[in-house]
């Protein structure tokens, strides 16, 4: 088959539609090409609003942190179980604590 006469055909054949099909063929693709775009522009939108929140949501715990800490925490050079008691009964009743054991 010749390209040219192919080529012809397919022009003859384009020609041959009616306006009102070609109008409607257009305003499928422009639809079709609208909501394409609208889909990406609101996805779009939507992962920047997800990023604000995010990091509006870390600096907001961080600011509850800090408030709700502020005067209230011990220092962190304290040890409150420093001086705690040996209340542990086992401890002093084991008769095996004092058994030298094997080195070989």
């Amino acid at each position: 088959m010749d390209t040219n006469n192919f080529y012809i055909k397919i022009k003859e054949y384009i020609i041959s539609i009616p306006r009102k099909i070609w109008l409607l063929i257009i305003a499928v693709i422009l639809l079709i090409a609208l909501g394409i775009g609208g889909y990406l522009y609101w996805a779009n939108l939507k992962k920047q609003e997800i990023k604000s929140v995010l990091e509006n949501a870390g600096n907001t715990a961080e600011q509850i942190t800090n408030s709700a800490t502020q005067g209230v925490l011990p220092s962190l050079q304290t040890n409150p179980l420093q001086d705690n008691p040996d209340i542990n009964p086992a401890s002093n009743a084991n008769p095996i604590k004092n058994i030298k054991t094997n080195p070989f």
